[in-house]
């Protein structure tokens, strides 16, 4: 009897909870009504924004021998990196974040859909963005509060510098580094750059502009080295040639001065001379065949970037889904209500179950 009697009790009544909760049914329809209302409110006014896509595979530079053991690392979602690279594609979004990077945004140029606006980037995401009506007393307050509290001038400059950002350039940084991100696959090595922003064509110019200013940077990094060699051995050339061309003219000046002297001395210089310029012509030639082998390397040294998927203008806005958290927060307010009624028997079952 007394084991019926507690099976009975770890018994859930669903009939009874329907019951109870259909008792309530108009105060669940005010706060269906009261959620909708201040859902509606809060979402619509939040303006549309665009978000654009661009797919790139870059050129690894793993060498040979470990061509087969980074396959194999990579058939188990692992990456060695790489090579001998310092930055492989798993740093790209550091290197996208950097303020540096960031920073070399602000100049691209942005026009927007219906032309009304045209303007760089800095200016675009400082000055003409939209906001939620709600949103405007909340930022005069806080901003009347930090004027208070540190009533500092903005430092006026013709040019951003990167190592001393004033507080306006920071915020748009921080902004920036939001709407702009990189995921990279590390089994295919395919990143992918998305972009976000209130206006179509805006959000597909960021995506095409950061695309191309992240491929210049990794090859500038990957070709530094053999760009400095280049630049060694043009100035080598550069040099000999000239020395060459000196001694070239000392020759003919002192064969045209002394043409028909037999005496030793005179041929003597001659052949000093000519010697001399054929041995600067030699470093000539040579340094020639280096600046060429030097340039061949600066050709295999810069990477080749393969575009999957182009930046192209999104036609439907990405966000925010204002049917979707409506009827979030509807479902949730209905959860909510209902744990609410059934407080009581929540907290008998919990209490019932503790104590065995």
């Amino acid at each position: 009897m007394e084991d019926n009697n507690k099976q009975q009790q770890k018994t859930i009544d669903l009939g009874k909870i329907v019951n109870l909760l259909w008792t309530k049914k108009m105060t669940f329809v005010k706060v269906w009504v009261v959620t909708f209302i201040l859902s509606c409110i809060w979402i619509f006014p939040q303006p549309r924004y665009y978000v654009c896509e661009v797919m790139l595979a870059p050129e690894t530079s793993d060498e040979n021998a470990m061509g087969g053991i980074s396959s194999l690392a990579s058939s188990f979602g692992l990456s060695l990196g790489g090579g001998s690279d310092a930055i492989y594609p798993e740093l790209y979004p550091d290197l996208m974040s950097s303020t540096d990077f960031v920073v070399s945004l602000f100049n691209i140029p942005v026009v927007s859909l219906d032309g009304k606006i045209k303007t760089n980037l800095y200016e675009y995401e400082s000055k003409c963005q939209k906001t939620a009506f709600y949103n405007k007393p909340i930022s005069w307050v806080k901003k009347s509060i930090k004027d208070i509290f540190s009533p500092q001038k903005e430092i006026i400059k013709i040019e951003t510098d990167p190592f001393m950002l004033t507080e306006r350039e920071t915020d748009i940084v921080n902004k920036m580094r939001g709407d702009v991100s990189c995921v990279v696959d590390k089994i295919s090595g395919v990143f992918v750059i998305r972009s976000k922003a209130q206006d179509p064509l805006i959000a597909a110019t960021m995506a095409d502009s950061i695309c191309n200013r992240l491929q210049d940077a990794i090859i500038r990094y990957r070709t530094n080295k053999a760009r400095v060699d280049v630049e060694y051995y043009e100035k080598l050339v550069k040099d000999a040639h000239e020395d060459y061309l000196k001694v070239q003219r000392q020759y003919s000046s002192f064969c045209d001065s002394h043409k028909g002297a037999q005496l030793q001395t005179v041929l003597s210089r001659r052949d000093e001379l000519e010697n001399e310029m054929q041995l600067n012509y030699n470093i000539y030639t040579t340094l020639i065949a280096s600046l060429q082998n030097s340039k061949s390397k600066l050709q295999e040294r810069t990477p080749a970037f393969t575009v999957i998927q182009n930046a192209s203008v999104p036609v439907k806005p990405a966000g925010p889904k204002r049917m979707f958290f409506v009827a979030f927060m509807l479902a949730l307010a209905t959860f909510v209500t209902g744990l609410y009624f059934l407080r009581d028997d929540l907290t008998k079952t919990i209490l019932f179950y503790s104590k065995k």
